[in-house]
């Protein structure tokens, strides 16, 4: 069955000529981003946009993999869009048609055809408004054109090589703050140094959700024991009153996806 898919998936692609990938680094926009630049004759280029909201290490990672690939790989730099700056609830909506616009531009300035992104099978069952900015703008999704899942695409990437197979699901800055805050730099960058130190402590998959000046840290259930019962809890707390949190807590319903907060991460 999955085999079937990723030849629909590179039947798709043929057929674009000329693409643009929406590339954040991420498992599936890699993924994507390796199998159209496997594809003989298709003119292809990775293109990521930088804001203040990308965590600098995930620019830096597709920038070290595209060089290891020898793929096409582009950045365009963006200021904050003051449209979606007091985080409205369509926020997401908002953001995907400020970058995709961007990308649409770049496309047309560039030559290429088509703009492309990384949305897969499982993203058309749950909550995701900057979906409907995708079709609106005439976004191509082939991942979940093609049927394929994310855990089909984990597959397929480890079969690959790609070291991102394995990569915890990732989801921009502005899903850890609520809705109607104002944001600012600051929170942003207490946020991404928080999340990158829960996840060089070994606790992939961590969400940092800021409330003012208290971190709600929101993790897997299987890393309660080992926060709570080690000397780790204190070690923690201490590293995140460092980034600027004043108090620090444990979410005893710990990590779920479409959080009542942000509904898109």
């Amino acid at each position: 069955m999955t085999v079937s898919k990723k030849e629909k998936l590179e039947s798709i692609l043929k057929e674009l000529d000329s693409i643009v990938v929406a590339y954040s680094g991420g498992v599936d926009s890699t993924f994507l981003l390796h199998t159209a630049h496997s594809i003989r004759r298709l003119r292809v280029i990775g293109v990521t946009i930088r804001t203040p909201y990308i965590p600098s290490r995930e620019m830096s990672e597709t920038v070290e993999f595209t060089t290891d690939y020898g793929i096409d790989h582009d950045i365009i730099d963006i200021p904050f869009p003051e449209v979606i700056r007091d985080n409205p609830p369509d926020r997401c909506y908002l953001c995907k048609k400020t970058l995709f616009k961007t990308l649409k531009k770049y496309a047309a300035t560039n030559g290429y055809a088509h703009v492309i992104d990384g949305s897969n099978a499982d993203d058309s069952g749950v909550f995701r408004p900057g979906l409907k900015a995708l079709a609106e703008l005439g976004i191509r999704s082939p991942l979940m054109e093609a049927g394929l899942t994310k855990e089909e695409i984990r597959s397929l990437s480890k079969k690959a090589g790609l070291p991102t197979w394995d990569k915890p699901a990732l989801a921009c800055i502005l899903t850890r703050i609520p809705y109607g805050t104002t944001i600012e730099d600051k929170a942003l960058r207490m946020v991404e140094e928080a999340e990158y130190y829960m996840y060089d402590q070994g606790y992939p998959g961590t969400r940092i959700r800021i409330h003012g000046d208290l971190a709600r840290i929101e993790c897997p259930f299987e890393y309660f024991e080992r926060i709570m019962t080690t000397g780790e809890r204190e070690q923690i707390s201490a590293a995140l009153r460092k980034i600027g949190f004043r108090y620090i807590t444990l979410d005893i319903e710990g990590y779920r996806s479409n959080d009542s907060n942000t509904k898109t991460d």
